[in-house]
């Protein structure tokens, strides 16, 4: 079940918010200061958040920009104002939608339903960007490698040829389909700039045993 914490001075207002939610299937929690919003937050570990602009002890601004500091998880601003200024700054700090008061429920509830689409589908391309094996991690998202839980920085054509073996695993590719797929046909090099990058990529992983890029004679390499 999704869970949504909104942050709104308005104890009414909030409640009629819960309503709707609840009817939909979702949680919610209600809290009506921006200090405890951002404590909530910290704490409720929601999927999206409905935020009020105008809070006591901190404004709407400042607890969307708390929140920024550690999370993305997606906030949909509340604002009784109509200045268009004040939309633009919401989504410059980090909002991912807003809705002016008064508001039409069945609107909030698509907006609700829109952003929470939106962000399960990036995290779910997030997701098959990353490549996980014995003490690795590839993340194309950042174009980041984790080996024995350090860091190692790869040049793009060393990581994205890398990346494309490990997508592939125990397939054999020929030298010109690898400089195909990696440097695009256009490339006016040969095939000895695989064999190049190849070895590189072996010296970095160099004594490795659960995996390895290996050569099949007369054909190619895979990653093993």
């Amino acid at each position: 079940m999704k869970k949504i914490l909104i942050i709104d001075d308005d104890p009414n207002i909030a409640e009629l918010l819960s309503l709707y939610l609840q009817k939909e299937g979702y949680e919610t929690k209600e809290v009506y200061t921006g200090l405890a919003g951002v404590e909530a937050f910290c704490l409720y570990n929601p999927s999206l958040v409905l935020l009020d602009l105008m809070l006591p002890e901190l404004d709407g601004y400042d607890v969307c920009k708390e929140i920024r500091k550690i999370s993305k998880i997606p906030v949909i601003m509340l604002t009784a104002k109509g200045d268009v200024f004040d939309k633009v700054l919401g989504l410059e700090l980090g909002a991912d939608d807003y809705i002016a008061k008064p508001f039409d429920p069945k609107e909030l509830i698509a907006r609700v339903k829109a952003v929470l689409r939106r962000t399960t589908a990036l995290t779910q391309e997030n997701l098959t960007n990353r490549i996980e094996l014995d003490n690795l991690i590839i993340d194309k998202n950042n174009y980041s490698i984790m080996y024995n839980d350090e860091t190692l920085e790869l040049p793009p054509k060393e990581f994205e040829l890398f990346y494309f073996l490990a997508s592939n695993p125990r397939q054999v590719f020929t030298r010109e389909q690898l400089l195909a797929k990696i440097w695009s046909y256009d490339f006016r090099g040969d095939t000895r700039t695989v064999d190049v990058h190849i070895k590189r990529l072996r010296d970095k992983f160099k004594g490795e045993k659960s995996w390895e890029i290996k050569t099949v004679w007369g054909v190619g390499y895979k990653l093993e």
